[in-house]
């Protein structure tokens, strides 16, 4: 693996995971790089943490995380089936740090 790229996990539907191998010198969110893996992810409102549709529950790795802000928090609260580890893929720009990260589509 080049030393640009991080492994990310996808937890499919069936409890299978997906290995990614995410770049981490090109600026991206989360979000991004799992809409161009065509993930099925809504994004309306383009990365602006106005909308939780790109909403993932954080399976491991969270303390990798940079912290919730409160803009986040808030936007993730409108969600009926919040759990206490789901993020917005779209907050969180990938780096080093998140090497190993486990994610589900919410």
């Amino acid at each position: 693996m080049d030393e640009n790229n991080i492994l990310i996990h996808v937890q499919n539907p069936d409890g299978s995971l997906t290995d990614l191998e995410a770049p981490v010198d090109m600026g991206l969110s989360l979000m991004e790089y799992l809409k161009a893996c065509e993930y099925d992810i809504l994004a309306t409102c383009g990365g602006m943490a106005l909308c939780a549709t790109c909403c993932v529950d954080v399976l491991e790795g969270e303390e990798k995380l940079n912290e919730i802000t409160d803009d986040e928090y808030a936007m993730l609260d409108t969600l009926p089936d919040l759990l206490p580890n789901s993020r917005l893929a779209c907050q969180l720009q990938l780096n080093h740090a998140m090497n190993g990260l486990i994610v589900k589509l919410h």
